[in-house]
């Protein structure tokens, strides 16, 4: 895809697409701010507001009114946008031009209802404010039932009370409209239908609706096909198909046996477009940061250990450091490669967290700024142990693998062993 860069000149206009009330408003704030963060919800807000009270379309604003409004960066608002995008609260269209113009279009919250039905968000939010803070919310939603057993039900028809009529001049008006979460197939379905037993469930069972859940539960719990062709057997009712709130169940049940009864959160799998450095340093040490930056941590560690997956325990470890302490992908990269050659090819979790410790307090947030503190931490290390002349230094396998497909010189190699010995 190209890159686009987002200019404070660049025009955009506002497209309703919905019909937004005020309980959306408070949808928005209550349940997606805990997700998405107070930015990207400003950013909703700012752009409903730019829509006229009773217009669909705004007029033209440049990025530079955004800019404004909101006190933040034109990479913030890119970062803000994108969140709304993945959250199905909003689209974007880009055309060229001598100023770029970009059409947002905004889309309804989901409902309450739905949204602590959603296979995805409802297990984030839960996770993101914990069950205390989780049931307050929940019961500030829940609709009082009244008990009508004793009434009877007098409600008119629609036919009792409209008759159909040819008359053409009605208004036509935008209803509610919201956006799905939009991702690829995250299994193989063809590969699970095969799989389940013949005559008992066809593909004809697998409708839109049943995919996209079995799509949104294996990303959220990090399911492989054949892991999800195994609980797709444990919820295969007496009508054979599959009953989706015991699929639901089964996933939630199994990825919490497995993670010590916590649920899993959204997490960049590799370093965000707007933390990268600018395309086109083909330097050795940009090429290294490169591999930092899109590579997710989990194929970093399973490639320095030559292609065996990572064990539990630092899978775990990979889930404090992005989750708990927040640490960026590329971040954690450049900490899994320091450690690893510091411990002689051991991923040792109180060095790791210590400097986790350290680099989240002084806020790294890039694959070079990560370099630039492993350099400093380890010319201090080597003041207190000196390390021998003859000691071989051993390339890391991703230099190998990614990186060495292209023929270098010999004086390639030693610049590019100049600098990842800096922190070696």
């Amino acid at each position: 895809m190209k890159l686009i860069t987002l200019l404070p000149a660049d025009q955009y206009m506002v497209v309703n697409k919905t019909i937004l009330t005020e309980v959306d408003r408070k949808n928005v704030v209550s349940l997606y701010e805990p997700i998405v963060g107070s930015i990207a919800i400003s950013l909703y807000l700012t752009l409903w507001r730019d829509l006229d009270r009773m217009e669909f379309v705004s007029m033209d604003y440049n990025h530079h009114h955004l800019m404004t409004l909101l006190k933040i960066n034109l990479d913030m608002i890119k970062k803000a946008r994108e969140t709304l995008e993945a959250v199905g609260l909003l689209k974007t269209f880009y055309k060229e031009g001598e100023n770029n113009h970009y059409i947002y279009e905004l889309y309804s919250p989901l409902s309450a209802k739905e949204f602590f039905n959603h296979p995805i968000l409802n297990v984030v939010l839960y996770n993101n404010i914990g069950k205390y803070e989780y049931d307050i919310l929940k019961k500030e939603y829940e609709v009082l039932k009244i008990d009508t057993k004793n009434y009877i039900d007098i409600s008119k028809s629609l036919d009792r009370v409209f008759k159909s009529t040819s008359n053409i001049n009605t208004i036509s008006a935008v209803g509610k409209e919201t956006l799905s979460l939009e991702m690829d197939d995250q299994v193989d379905f063809n590969l699970i239908i095969s799989s389940l037993p013949k005559g008992l469930i066809t593909e004809r069972n697998f409708g839109k609706r049943l995919r996209e859940l079995i799509n949104n539960l294996s990303f959220i719990y990090g399911l492989d096909t054949l892991k999800m062709s195994e609980i797709l057997r444990l919820t295969i009712n007496e009508k054979g198909s599959i009953d989706k709130e015991e699929l639901r169940r089964q996933t939630r049940k199994y990825y919490q046996y497995n993670h010590q009864g916590k649920l899993p959160t959204l997490v960049y799998r590799t370093q965000p477009e707007y933390l990268k450095s600018p395309e086109g340093d083909q330097t050795k040490r940009g090429r290294i940061i490169q591999v930092f930056e899109n590579t997710s941590p989990y194929d970093f560690l399973k490639n320095k250990y030559k292609g065996v997956t990572p064990t539990g325990r630092d899978l775990k470890l990979l889930e404090v450091l992005s989750i708990d302490l927040g640490l960026r992908p590329a971040v954690i990269n450049v900490l899994i490669d320091y450690t690893l050659k510091k411990n002689n090819n051991k991923l040792s979790t109180s060095f790791v967290e210590t400097i986790a410790g350290h680099w989240k307090r002084v806020g790294v947030e890039t694959a070079s700024d990560a370099m630039k503190l492993a350099e400093k931490e380890n010319k201090k290390y080597n003041k207190e142990i000196k390390v021998s002349p003859k000691t071989k230094i051993e390339e890391p396998v991703w230099f190998h693998e990614t990186l060495s497909k292209e023929e270098m010189s010999s004086e390639e190699k030693a610049e590019m062993e100049s600098i990842l010995n800096k922190y070696q």
